[in-house]
């Protein structure tokens, strides 16, 4: 699906589910990570994070485009257009939007690169960074620690 298609379903759903026009612009945008979408207060235009259609199906990314729809739709009606909001909250139920868009599935590389041990009672610790093991210790015994794997890149 190209930005030139999602415009055309943003206006369609807009019509459809609204009965208004959205005369901005949609688009996607790959640097989104954590969310679904974000409408733009500024110029109105609607960011769509491209994983909503290649991780999900069509009926998750019209949830999150009627969510978008629901702020640009308000906002521009001069009503209570965020989260906390009773009217974006029951335009939101009436359309039939996401509350939350699904979160991505990040490809996460294990950030682990450091395990430390107990040299006392075994006690594992997982970091991300170095540790200096002469001014801490062990938070279950106090005993000394020691670097027992170093996964990463130093």
């Amino acid at each position: 699906m190209t930005d030139h298609d999602l415009q055309i379903l943003v206006e369609q759903l807009s019509q459809r589910y609204f009965l208004r026009p959205f005369k901005h612009q949609a688009v996607f945008n790959k640097r989104l990570r954590t969310t679904g979408g974000r409408y733009v207060l500024q110029n109105h235009d609607i960011e769509i994070n491209p994983k909503m259609l290649t991780e999900h199906d069509q009926e998750t990314l019209e949830g999150v485009i009627k969510h978008e729809l629901c702020h640009y739709h308000l906002h521009l009606a001069g009503a209570g257009y965020r989260h906390r909001d009773v009217a974006f909250k029951r335009l939101l139920q009436a359309v039939g939007g996401s509350r939350y868009a699904p979160s991505p599935q990040e490809k996460k590389h294990p950030r682990i690169k450091y395990l430390y041990v107990c040299q006392g009672c075994g006690q594992t610790y997982p970091r991300v960074r170095r540790v200096n093991t002469q001014r801490y210790v062990c938070s279950r015994c106090q005993g000394k620690l020691r670097l027992a794997k170093e996964i990463g890149p130093k």
